[in-house]
This record gives C-alpha cells, structure tokens and sequence, in this order.
C-alpha cells in the first residue's frame, strides 16, 4: 500500500492533486503540436515525430508548478467536508469585507492587505501536494501512457494512494447547496444567513470582534 496512508488530510491532497492535473491535461489536450524528438546523425537516424497530445513533454508541462494551483484555493468554513477548500473566496470573507467597507471595524488579527493571502492551513495542503506528486510520480506517468480510459482520480487516488474507508471524500462535489441539521440551504440564503450573523455579532460584541484567519 502507498507510503501516503498515514498523512494527514492525505484523501484530500490527493484530490485535489488529481483534480487540478486532470484539468491541465484537458486543457491541452486537444493541441495539434508535433515535436520532433532526436538528432540527425551520421548515420542517417531521422527524428521521431511525436504528437504533443501523446507525448512525455505534455506530461512534464502539466506537472510543472501543478502544487503552486493548491494556493488558489481559500477555505471555506461554511462547507461540509472535503468541500470546504475550493478556488474563490469564502461567503465568510465576503461578508467581512461587505462589513469593512460599511465603515465595521473587523479585527483578524493580520493587515487587510493580507486577507487574500493563502491561509497556513491552505499554504500546508500545498506543501502535501508537493510530497504526494514527489511519491507517486512513477504511478502518473503509468496511468498517463497506459491507463487514461480511467479517471485520474479513481486511478491514483482509490487504486494506488488511499484505503476504502478514506475515498468518500472523492465523491463529494459541490452543487450550489449546503447540507446543514438535514436542511438544505441555496448558496444565496447561506450569505442572507452569514451576513446576518456577522451583523448581529457586530452589534452585540463589545468592542472589535476577532475571527480566526484559518476558519475563513
């Protein structure tokens, strides 16, 4: 079994690892490119056409930096689950803002100019991601050369790097509603309900309210 079971949060590095590679190798996919691999010696060798769709350098370019898209992710602490890290910013820190800019004092404890930074618990996914890819290169270029008729993640995630018990996560996915107490909540009353919140608290909290930057 892979050297990954025992990290923590290793279900959802490997998620988001698959997600994010997938979608890169989506996006060039479809190119036309033809490289021309090897040198013309003196013996007459002729280079190797090689289209780009197929070929090892599409691999190494997907690759490159492919950890440093973790940091474009925010949490987002009014979500269940795996669901709680996505790209964009958090209804939390919409609201925060919305209050910062009707004149509302809102501490966090960091500059306002730092709230868009990655959080560490953002920075720490990362940093995951980079030991995951590191372990299991040899498993991506196989699945890359022979088993691309399977999903990334089914591939790598459920058949090489987590136990069963670990893969519910990967079947989450984020449909513009939010479980909470067996209730179902659109994305619109969510911020209708967290701006309420967040004013109540404004107004009966004594003095500047402090949020944890983390739980944004």
């Amino acid at each position: 079994m892979f050297v990954c079971l025992s990290r923590p949060l290793g279900h959802l590095v490997c998620k988001l690892l698959s997600l994010e590679l997938q979608e890169e190798l989506s996006r060039t996919g479809q190119s036309r490119e033809v490289l021309e691999l090897g040198q013309v010696l003196d013996t007459g060798k002729r280079k190797r056409h090689i289209p780009y769709s197929v070929s090892e350098t599409r691999l190494e370019e997907a690759l490159e930096n492919l950890c440093e898209r973790i940091l474009d992710y925010s949490v987002h602490a009014e979500r269940k689950g795996s669901l709680r890290y996505a790209k964009g910013e958090s209804q939390t820190m919409a609201v925060l803002k919305g209050l910062v800019e009707k004149g509302v004092k809102v501490d966090l404890g960091i500059p306002l100019e730092l709230w868009d930074e990655p959080s560490v618990e953002v920075t720490f996914l990362k940093k995951q991601c980079e030991m995951m890819l590191e372990e299991s290169e040899d498993i991506v270029e196989d699945w890359y050369f022979h088993h691309q008729e399977q999903p990334l993640q089914h591939f790598l995630c459920e058949g090489h790097v987590l136990p069963a018990t670990e893969t519910a996560c990967l079947q989450e996915t984020w449909t513009g509603k939010e479980i909470t107490d067996g209730q179902e909540k659109t994305e619109g009353e969510e911020d209708q309900n967290q701006e309420e919140v967040e004013e109540e608290e404004m107004t009966n909290t004594p003095g500047h309210p402090k949020h944890d930057p983390e739980d944004l």
